[in-house]
């Protein structure tokens, strides 16, 4: 666990980069760990580590038989040991003796007994944990994060987004490497949901970067969705650290009673690290002079769009706590690059400037990607490829309309629309602030659009394409990837 450093600062309770002995999980441990029983098997077996899947499965690890929406995974606990899992967890109706060799381990619930495990590995590992949430940007923030704290510790992330009950737990079962610092990221479509992952994770450090209306299909309200993600706050301690966005006043509000000390970021607002004097240098990235109560430096960092720069701050605000001196930050956050799909820019044949942005899409998302597009300078056109946002619900079409006022504003030269009503509508608005009607082109799906897309893009042009995973924008990408790579 984390100590506190003092009332201004905050530091690992390992040293930095001190190299310590990876944990070893037997059976027995397991077993205790989770409540669960051994029916068979030596309690002295080592497992290498755990899988939920058997087409990915290691030999010697154990395999968790968790049961999902469409399947029950204890049904292949058999076929786990056959493909050479050292042990099996499934509930107690499932627990009889598959060979003489494996370790077999009943229990009553096999999620609930893989959060136990993940939160027991978390605690016995010694590591400082770090965990991100809020609507937008949080697999970046945690990557900017990871990135900046590896300059002085021994740094894990959870892979891609595995950031649910059942992700998040596999991630942290990974502490058995014992690192000095894990940096994993908090999701939600719940309310709830947050909270069962606080509980698993027990972070010393948490951080909200902003309320959006990502998933507010599930919500009656922006405000509905602030006091989900507000879950992360709950059992904090007086030596917990909480990194708040200081320009969102719904993050503001709910932590006026926080349990623990809070660090500020922003751009607009007075924040504890604050970005000043900003420079928006559109596909090239972000240039602002950095302040924090230890100094400040001029930063420029590639990635695109004020977004990323309050996702970079956030991260310099947990860096800067855990001891990385600011001119380390400013370097790493000067080679900095995107994860695949959130955000790319790729420069293809003929001069053509491609933003990929197609991993995910909301509407305070899209405004900013958008925005990004409207404040470039130099293309030829600039085209906006947006496909349609899922999960919100009856204002879906509404916010769609939102969007497609923000493409006119931005100044887009060709819309290309992709999906059901939403997008129509979206097209349809963008048309009525201005974008001339054969300037706008609506698909169905994305291979449609795909088609489209590649005879449209000419020399010279700046493209967005950003749209939610459900309508697959990424097709569109490759496609002008092929087209012009």
């Amino acid at each position: 666990m984390t100590t506190p450093g003092g009332s201004d600062s905050f530091v690992p309770g390992a040293a930095a980069g001190t190299t310590r002995a990876p944990l070893s999980l037997t059976a027995a441990w397991v077993a205790s760990a989770t409540g669960g029983t051994i029916v068979s098997g030596d309690p002295d077996r080592v497992l290498a580590g755990v899988s939920i899947d058997t087409r990915t499965l290691k030999p010697g690890a154990l395999y968790i038989g968790v049961r999902g929406e469409r399947f029950d995974g204890a049904q292949f606990a058999s076929a786990a040991i056959a493909a050479g899992a050292a042990g099996v967890m499934v509930p107690a109706a499932f627990a009889r003796t598959e060979s003489r060799d494996a370790v077999v381990i009943a229990v009553d619930d096999a999620t609930v007994a893989l959060q136990a495990l993940g939160r027991a590995v978390r605690r016995s590992s010694g590591a400082t944990v770090v965990a991100i949430t809020g609507s937008a940007g949080k697999t970046t923030t945690k990557e900017i994060t990871a990135e900046f704290l590896a300059e002085r510790y021994q740094v894990m992330r959870n892979r891609g987004n595995f950031n649910n009950h059942i992700g998040l737990p596999l991630s942290l079962i990974e502490l058995t490497a014992r690192p000095d610092i894990a940096v994993v990221e908090l999701g939600m479509n719940h309310a709830g949901e947050i909270r069962t992952l606080v509980d698993v994770a027990e972070p010393d450090v948490r951080v909200w970067i902003n309320v959006g209306e990502a998933h507010l299909g599930h919500f009656a309200s922006l405000d509905a969705i602030a006091d989900a993600k507000a879950e992360i706050l709950e059992g904090a301690s007086s030596s917990t650290l909480l990194v708040a966005n200081a320009d969102d006043a719904r993050i503001a509000d709910r932590t006026t009673g926080f349990a623990g000390r809070i660090v500020t970021f922003g751009i607009d607002a007075a924040a504890d690290v604050r970005a000043t004097g900003v420079v928006d240098r559109a596909v090239e990235g972000t240039r602002a002079r950095v302040t924090t109560r230890g100094g400040s430096i001029e930063l420029t960092t590639p990635l695109v769009g004020r977004a990323n720069l309050a996702n970079v701050l956030a991260a310099a605000a947990v860096a800067t706590e855990l001891g990385v001196p600011l001119d380390a930050i400013a370097k790493r956050a000067a080679a900095l690059r995107p994860a695949a799909h959130r955000g790319e820019v790729l420069r293809l044949r003929d001069d053509v400037t491609l933003i990929d942005d197609s991993y995910n899409a909301n509407p305070t998302a899209t405004r900013r990607a958008l925005d990004v597009l409207g404040g470039a300078s130099g293309a030829s056109r600039r085209i906006a490829v947006l496909g349609e946002m899922l999960e919100l619900g009856e204002r879906s079409t509404a916010l769609h309309e939102e969007v497609g006022r923000a493409a006119a504003a931005a100044r887009v030269d060709v819309l290309v629309t992709v999906g059901a009503g939403p997008a129509a509508a979206l097209a349809e608005a963008a048309i009525a602030s201005g974008i001339a009607r054969e300037r706008v082109r609506h698909f169905s799906t994305s291979e449609e659009a795909a088609d489209a897309a590649a005879s449209l893009v000419k020399a010279g042009d700046l493209v967005l394409v950003k749209g939610s995973r459900g309508v697959r924008t990424d097709r569109i990408v490759d496609r002008l990837k092929a087209e012009r790579g």
